[in-house]
């Protein structure tokens, strides 16, 4: 029972880093989005491309912009120590998530014969949250890896007489503190 107890916080704790991550992963993809639908508006209608043209522009254009801030803002504290590999990583994910959503945009213009600029906006919208689940995942598992974690030091007994180090100090300060807490929490219990 106690395992479990002391597991729950920890779950809570990466529960509330998730969120916040997929916040601002949103916040930074909902940006993307603006430039994305943007950049496709006028390229169909203000310059009269082919609807997949359109999207590969409007994509490329958003992913540029979109890396920016996923590298400088959300994952700017993430291991950078290989750029090449980042970025190589990040356009290989990222054109995986275009070819996702052109090819519902294909299917909703070639198969289904849906192509008024309305019906490919929405077909442009269902491959855009099918493509940005699939960049969610690729992103913070493959491209923008976690730094590790520190490992803690081990809890070593000091013998009978030697001096006490800092360290060991707030290690056994420490230990009164979770003992202190165990001994509230089978009171409230």
């Amino acid at each position: 029972m106690t395992t479990t107890e002391a597991s729950k916080p920890r779950l809570v704790q990466k529960l509330r880093g998730l969120t916040g991550e997929v916040v601002k992963f949103g916040i930074v993809g909902l940006s993307g989005v603006v430039v994305n639908f943007a950049v496709f508006w006028v390229c169909i209608n203000g310059l009269g491309l082919a609807s997949l043209r359109s999207n590969i522009a409007a994509t490329v254009i958003a992913i540029a912009t979109n890396y920016l801030g996923y590298r400088y803002w959300l994952y700017r504290e993430r291991d950078a120590a290989s750029r090449k590999r980042e970025i190589t990583l990040f356009l290989i994910f990222s054109g995986i998530g275009m070819l996702i959503e052109t090819g519902v945009l294909a299917c909703t213009v070639y198969l289904l014969g849906l192509d008024s600029h309305y019906e490919q906006m929405g077909a442009k919208v269902v491959g855009l949250a099918l493509g940005t689940v699939f960049r969610f995942v690729s992103y913070r598992t493959w491209v923008f890896k976690a730094l590790p974690e520190a490992e803690p030091e081990p809890l070593v007994e000091p013998q009978v007489g030697a001096p006490r180090t800092g360290g060991q100090d707030l290690a056994a300060h420490a230990e009164l503190l979770l003992a202190a807490e165990r001994v509230s929490y089978a009171k409230a219990e």
